[in-house]
C-alpha cells in the first residue's frame, strides 16, 4: 500500500460540502514569531466542525464506499477525534456506524461522537484494547472497519492539508506536524514533497509515547504498549508499515517533546493566539519553541490539529502550567501554634497583592517541636517576581517559609 499525490488531489475533489470538511484558516502570530525567531503561521485545523482533521480521511473513504452503493455497517476504534470524524462522515453518506472507545475516553468526546449519529461502545483500558475489540466486531459479515491511519484512503484525505498549507503559505520553509499513528504526517509530507521538495517537514511526538524514532532506527513499526501523555490524540502507541514508509520517504526530521512542554504550549496558544487546543494540537508549538528545532529566519507553519480538550484535562494542564510559572504557589510556613498567626501571615500576603485560595494547619509532622505547626497556603501571584516578593515579606516578618510545589 502507498499513497500518491494524485490520490490526495482526488480526495480534495470529493470534499464538496463545507459543512463536513472546510478549508481552515491560517493566521500569522507575532508573539510566537518573536519567541521562535521565525515567521510563524498557525494552521487552524482545530476549527473543523468536529474539532480536528480526522473528518478529512474518514469522509474521503466513506464517500467512495457510498458511491459504490455499499450499505456496510462502519466500525472504528478511537480515543476521540477519529471517532467523531468517522461518525460524521458515515452519517453524512448514509451509513450506520459503531465506534469503540476506551473506557476512560473523555466524556465530551463520547457525547460528541454520539451527537454525530454513531453508536458508541466503551471497551478496554486503552486504545489498543479498543482497537482489538473493534477489529473483532468488524470480522462479522456486512461490517467495514475504518482504521485511523493504516488505510491509503484515510491518509490521502489527511494529505489534503498539505495542499491547503502550500496554497495559503507558498513561501513556507518548514511545516511542523504532530504524529500519532502517522497518517496525518504521511499524507501532508507526500503532498508537500510533490509540490516543493525544498519544504522541510518535521514530525513531533510526546516523548513517553514516541514510536517513530525507534521505528525509523529499526526499519519496522515499533509499538509502545503503554503510551503516557496528556496528548491523548497522539497516544496511539503504534504506527503502520504504510505510514512508516511514507515517513521514511518524505519526512525530514522527527523530534520529541515532554508533557511539560505540551502543557506550557497549550497555555501559550491560549494566551498569545487566543485559541484553545488539545495536547496533540499544541505539540507542534511545543516543538517550535523547543531547543531541538532550529527555525530561525524561516517561514514556519505549526499545525494545530485538534481542539477537543476535555475540561478536566484543561484544568489539570492549567494548574500544572501556572505552577511552573510561579503563578500558583503552595507555601509551607512554620509558626508557633497560637492565636493570631494565621491572620498575621494572611495580612502580609494580602498587602503584597497576592490572593489566598486555601490554607490548612499541619500539626502532626515529625520535624516539628512541641507547640509549633505548619501553615500551608495556596497562593495566586502574577508570576515569578511577585512570588519572590511575597516569600521575602514573610521571611522578613520572622517566619521560615518554603515553596512545596
Amino acid at each position: 500500500m502507498t499513497v500518491t499525490f494524485a490520490d490526495i488531489e482526488a480526495a480534495r475533489e470529493r470534499f464538496d460540502d463545507p459543512d463536513i470538511v472546510r478549508q481552515t484558516p491560517i493566521e500569522t502570530n507575532r508573539s510566537l514569531s518573536e519567541m521562535s525567531g521565525a515567521d510563524v503561521h498557525l494552521k487552524m485545523e482545530h476549527l473543523q466542525r468536529t474539532g480536528s482533521f480526522k473528518t478529512r480521511g474518514a469522509y474521503n473513504k466513506l464517500k467512495q464506499e457510498a458511491e459504490r452503493g455499499s450499505d456496510k455497517h462502519v466500525v472504528a476504534a478511537s480515543a476521540g477525534n477519529h471517532a467523531q470524524g468517522v461518525a460524521l462522515a458515515a452519517t453524512t453518506v448514509g451509513l450506520e456506524s459503531t465506534i469503540v472507545m476506551p473506557e476512560n475516553a473523555p466524556q465530551a468526546k463520547v457525547d460528541a461522537t454520539r451527537s454525530y449519529g454513531a453508536t458508541v461502545e466503551l471497551h478496554g483500558a486503552n486504545f489498543g484494547e479498543s482497537m482489538s475489540h473493534a477489529q473483532a466486531k468488524a470480522e462479522a459479515p456486512g461490517m467495514l472497519f475504518v482504521h485511523a491511519y493504516d488505510d491509503p484512503d484515510i491518509v490521502a484525505g489527511q494529505g489534503t492539508l498539505g495542499l491547503e498549507i502550500y496554497e495559503q503559505v507558498p513561501d513556507v520553509d518548514t511545516v511542523i506536524v504532530p504524529i500519532g499513528g502517522g497518517g496525518l504526517i504521511g499524507g501532508i509530507s507526500t503532498a508537500l514533497d510533490a509540490l516543493d521538495d525544498e519544504v522541510r517537514v518535521i514530525g513531533v511526538q510526546a516523548d513517553l509515547a514516541a514510536t517513530v524514532p525507534d521505528s525509523l532506527q529499526k526499519g519496522i513499526p515499533v509499538d509502545e504498549e503503554s503510551p503516557k501523555t496528556i496528548a491523548d490524540g497522539i497516544a496511539t502507541g503504534s504506527i503502520s508499515e504504510l505510514t512508516l514508509g511514507l515517513i521514511e520517504e518524505h519526512v525530514d526530521e522527527v523530534v520529541t517533546v515532554s508533557d511539560d512542554d505540551i502543557a506550557r504550549s497549550i497555555l501559550v496558544v491560549l494566551e498569545r493566539a487566543k485559541q484553545l487546543v488539545e495536547g496533540a494540537g499544541a505539540a507542534s508549538v511545543a516543538a517550535l519553541l523547543s531547543e531541538t528545532v532550529d527555525v530561525d529566519g524561516e517561514t514556519v507553519v505549526p499545525l494545530l490539529c485538534g481542539g477537543n480538550i476535555d475540561m478536566s484535562m484543561l484544568q489539570t494542564v492549567l494548574t500544572h502550567a501556572l505552577t511552573d510559572r510561579c503563578q500558583l504557589l503552595r507555601l509551607q510556613i512554620r509558626i508557633r501554634d497560637q492565636p493570631g498567626e494565621m491572620g498575621h501571615i494572611s495580612s502580609i500576603i494580602g498587602e503584597k497583592g497576592a490572593n489566598i485560595r486555601t490554607v490548612r494547619h499541619d500539626r502532626a509532622v515529625g520535624d516539628l517541636e512541641v507547640g509549633d505547626a505548619y501553615l500551608v497556603f495556596q497562593v495566586v501571584t502574577s508570576g515569578e517576581g511577585h512570588a519572590k516578593n511575597v516569600m521575602a515579606a514573610i521571611e522578613d516578618a520572622g517566619y521560615e517559609v518554603e515553596r512545596v510545589n
